[in-house]
């Protein structure tokens, strides 16, 4: 595997990213992670070797760029975690893909064409609005625990759900504080309504954050493993 560390110049400033994919037999398809609150950090580096040691050219961009470079909720604390989150915005964040989908679309280890994503509890809605924004190119979008996924603010992301021609997937916590089930019950009647390829899945016996092997007392093997399943069919599907 090649891993890279690179800063991307953006309009706000510079994006430091983590990229990893196979040394051999490229150019391999886009995918962009997009991170959890607690950050970009070593246990998202290798849930993004684990996607491209599967065959793809993976980018996993630091969306608090505009604020700070590293964040470490360990030092930090939870208060200023809110703080970034709260700074970010669909529009935003979906500026950042752009950039990345023109960087990538330069650099010979990437695939032309349709390209994934996935985005994690912060990031739940962010994949879904890329997936709208950016429907010429991203084939296959998921949602893991993904916050903020139906709401009755302007920018909610199911507004733009009709313009999605790929695959969406919405991985979702039995119990979760964050997403509550009566969001995602009413996030599930109104895609229904758009008639899009989409599927929600709900995991039983997983709470917010179940994916992550670090996350203490949340982390559950089994369905951390039917989520990369779910992922990487539905990638080898679509791209």
């Amino acid at each position: 595997m090649i891993d890279r560390e690179i800063d991307i110049q953006t309009k706000d400033g510079v994006m430091n990213t983590f990229i990893t994919h196979p040394e051999e037999d490229g150019p391999h398809p886009l995918i962009l992670f997009l991170m959890d609150a607690p950050g970009k950090r070593e246990e998202l580096h290798d849930m993004a070797r684990r996607l491209g040691t599967s065959g793809y050219y993976v980018m996993l961009p630091n969306l608090y760029y505009r604020r700070v470079r590293e964040f470490k909720i360990q030092e930090s604390g939870r208060e200023v975690m809110h703080e970034h989150m709260d700074s970010l915005s669909n529009a935003m964040v979906c500026e950042d893909v752009r950039t990345l989908i023109e960087f990538a679309d330069q650099d010979g280890g990437a695939k032309d064409g349709k390209l994934g994503c996935v985005g994690y509890c912060m990031s739940g809605p962010f994949a879904f609005a890329a997936a709208a924004a950016f429907s010429d190119r991203i084939a296959a979008s998921a949602s893991f625990h993904g916050v903020h996924l139906f709401s009755d603010k302007a920018d909610s992301p199911h507004l733009d759900a009709h313009k999605i021609t790929g695959e969406m997937y919405f991985g979702c916590a039995e119990t979760d504080e964050y997403a509550p089930k009566e969001m995602i019950d009413g996030l599930e009647d109104y895609l229904a309504s758009t008639g899009i390829n989409s599927r929600i899945e709900w995991y039983s016996g997983t709470e917010h954050g179940f994916v992550f092997p670090k996350r203490e007392g949340k982390y559950h093997k089994a369905a951390a493993e039917r989520h990369w399943e779910r992922l990487l069919a539905m990638y080898g599907r679509c791209l």
